[in-house]
């Protein structure tokens, strides 16, 4: 079921990113530990002083941007928009919003050069089973991930794993997770 557009706030998430935590976590994952500084405490203490959304959305764009104002690869560009969205959803998580929908993969990405696509369906399949690997962390936080839209085109492969996501976190109930395809 689609969130209704009242309970959604889309947010464009784009530009170089924010200062990053004290001591990095292991590249790739997508539960991360609490590792903020104290005035990222701080700033979050304030944000709960206030009333805080249920749930949030986040459009996953500017990547490719990055990259060519970086001067890396594009494929660099979306591995750190991946990481930057791990880094949100912590942020997400210590302020108290209990559900967050990413829109990930759009049909309009398609019209990409297929190199492209490629990378954007490797950086996928890597990434569902970094999150396969990491069930204990899902389980232990209560993260439920549930996938909306046509998931149709995505390879076989990347199908089996997302479905095994889904069932594996199914009965989880603090916090949800929406992976728009």
């Amino acid at each position: 079921m689609a969130p209704s557009a009242a309970s959604v706030r889309p947010v464009e998430v784009s530009g170089p990113p924010p200062p990053t935590p004290a001591t990095e976590p292991p590249a790739s994952t997508w539960v991360r530990e609490s590792n903020l500084h104290w005035y990222h405490r701080w700033v979050i203490r304030v944000l709960q002083a206030g009333p805080i959304p249920r749930h949030v959305a986040f459009i996953m764009d500017g990547n490719r941007r990055y990259a060519r104002k970086a001067n890396i690869a594009k494929a660099e560009g979306h591995s750190a928009g991946f990481e930057k969205l791990s880094e949100t959803l912590q942020w997400c998580l210590e302020v108290g919003i209990t559900e967050v929908t990413v829109y990930a993969f759009s049909i309009e990405n398609f019209k990409r050069t297929q190199e492209e696509v490629d990378t954007l369906m490797n950086l996928a399949r890597d990434k569902f089973q970094r999150l396969l690997a990491e069930r204990d962390k899902l389980h232990e936080r209560g993260i439920c991930i549930r996938i909306i839209g046509n998931w149709d085109l995505l390879e076989p492969d990347i199908r089996r794993s997302i479905a095994e996501a889904v069932l594996l976190t199914r009965h989880n109930r603090k916090a949800i997770l929406n992976v728009a395809f």
